[in-house]
């Protein structure tokens, strides 16, 4: 119960003197991947371990793992599954000048290529594609002293840039030295994680301005990376580095103010 308290203090703290009782995600199951490093992605029987390199396909009833990517990768990032690929935000950090590009995985033959690349990036380092609404969603992180300069970028079908939102700082600060490593869109919200941190901040877009609206940050049993939704639960997948674990949460029941 002090757990759950913790939370909505923190709520309060962060909605203008609105009060609300917040729900939390709770763990409902683990699964130990070795690969279980950067993110996880999700489909019908199949989760995905993404570690820097690979890619590694897990029965999720079983926990046997099934196959593994084939194809160059340096820094792998979030997890999107789209239309029969997996899509993972690929990066060359912490070299400069910073390069960062979309990797395609095939689910059928598991192979993994160049979906998009965004070349030498000003913008930063990508940690997170998704798509949303029929356009793509990508975060790009910088760090240290610069992890305000972090970005979420809406591209339309042609890669043009239609929007740039910053994040609050708010969350900024919440971040230490670190920068968003994970996010995805879920009930018309952008729920992000950061680098360690048990926590996934809300966020919506603004009504005006470049700042994305910081509505709550509530806890998870995951500390920070790339997460994903379930499309078999309707939860999220995240993981446990430490671990080396695929975590599976559900949103607990909200309590009543």
């Amino acid at each position: 119960m002090w757990q759950f308290m913790r939370i909505v203090l923190m709520g309060m703290g962060l909605c203008a003197g609105s009060v609300f009782v917040q729900a939390e995600w709770r763990q409902s199951r683990v699964l130990p991947a070795a690969e279980a490093k950067q993110a996880v992605a999700a489909e019908g029987q199949y989760v995905y371990a993404i570690d820097n390199k690979v890619i590694v396909r897990y029965d999720r009833r079983t926990g046997d793992r099934i196959a593994v990517s084939r194809g160059e990768a340096e820094h792998l990032n979030s997890g999107f599954i789209w239309s029969g690929k997996l899509y993972s935000a690929h990066s060359n950090y912490p070299q400069n000048p910073e390069r960062s590009e979309i990797k395609e995985l095939d689910l059928k033959t598991m192979e993994m290529s160049v979906f998009h690349s965004f070349g030498e990036s000003p913008r930063g380092s990508l940690t997170v594609a998704v798509r949303e609404n029929n356009v793509w969603w990508c975060v790009f992180a910088h760090y240290g002293l610069e992890n305000h300069r972090t970005v979420l970028v809406r591209y339309d079908a042609d890669w043009r840039e239609q929007g740039t939102w910053s994040f609050p700082a708010s969350v900024v600060s919440d971040l230490g030295s670190y920068s968003i490593s994970g996010g995805v869109w879920r009930d018309g919200k952008f729920l992000a994680t950061g680098h360690d941190k048990p926590v996934i901040y809300v966020l919506a877009l603004p009504d005006t301005g470049t700042v994305l609206e910081h509505q709550k940050t509530v806890q998870t049993p995951f500390p920070g990376q790339g997460i994903a939704v379930d499309p078999v639960t309707h939860g999220l997948l995240g993981i446990h580095r430490a671990r080396r674990q695929i975590v599976f949460a559900e949103e607990a029941t909200p309590v009543e103010p």
